[in-house]
């Protein structure tokens, strides 16, 4: 039995490996984006049950490309972390990233960076709050809280070098998109009280995530992955 689970842990470990490898990449291949996915998902899943083994963390990573792109859905008795894949992504969406990235090129590679790349453990940052405190509302908090557990994660797994490159890229597209909070309001207060309005344009959604990336990744106070899901979980 002892060797069983060696093996066992031994190869969802070899799997893990290879699909960090293979993610942060412009997939082509249906298949290979679920199965990269579900293996990131089950390595994320393993870390939280290690720091707290009587949570139930179960969520199935699936191929559903829709106007959300990367998404956490916990409704219906289902939990899903659902992957868009560029191929179908519709056409408006495309030219959002074309435009604010400076080319297709551009564009194409800034997808790759964040929604086959970054943003898989920060919809499972969503899954752990629902999981632990209920339903999800959508906040500006909810998105900051989120944005920390991808950030921490992804560098708990050496992902140092991907981070500054969405780094890089987010600082570029912020700089663009223009300010919609208006006069008198804060960030984060507009966007709690426009949260789902917020998600149906991507210039104005893109002006928060985007600017909490750049906070997220600056600040130096942040602890590693384990202290903080630990406090978290307290």
């Amino acid at each position: 039995m002892k060797n069983s689970i060696v093996l066992i842990l031994f190869t969802l470990s070899a799997h893990f490996a290879f699909a960090q490898n293979q993610w942060f990449k412009l997939y082509e291949d249906s298949t290979s984006l679920v199965n990269d996915g579900k293996a990131i998902t089950a390595t994320f899943t393993n870390d939280i049950q290690k720091i707290k083994p009587s949570i139930t963390f179960s969520v199935n990573t699936v191929l559903n490309t829709t106007p959300y792109l990367i998404f956490y859905w916990g409704e219906n008795g289902e939990r899903t972390a659902n992957l868009p894949k560029w191929d179908q992504v519709i056409e408006p969406q495309k030219q959002f990233f074309y435009q604010v990235a400076g080319s297709e090129a551009a564009g194409k590679d800034m997808f790759r960076l964040f929604f086959n790349g970054f943003y898989l453990p920060h919809e499972l940052g969503h899954a752990l709050e629902h999981i632990t405190k209920g339903n999800l509302k959508g906040s500006y908090q909810e998105e900051y809280f989120a944005n920390i557990v991808g950030m921490l994660w992804w560098k708990k797994h050496g992902k140092a070098k991907e981070l500054k490159d969405c780094y890089e890229v987010a600082k570029k597209v912020w700089a663009k998109l223009p300010n919609p909070i208006p006069a008198g309001s804060t960030m984060e207060d507009f966007y709690t009280a426009n949260y789902q309005k917020a998600t149906e344009d991507p210039f104005i959604y893109g002006y928060m995530q985007f600017k909490q990336f750049i906070q997220v990744y600056e600040d130096k106070s942040l602890p590693d992955f384990d202290t903080f899901i630990k406090t978290y979980l307290k």
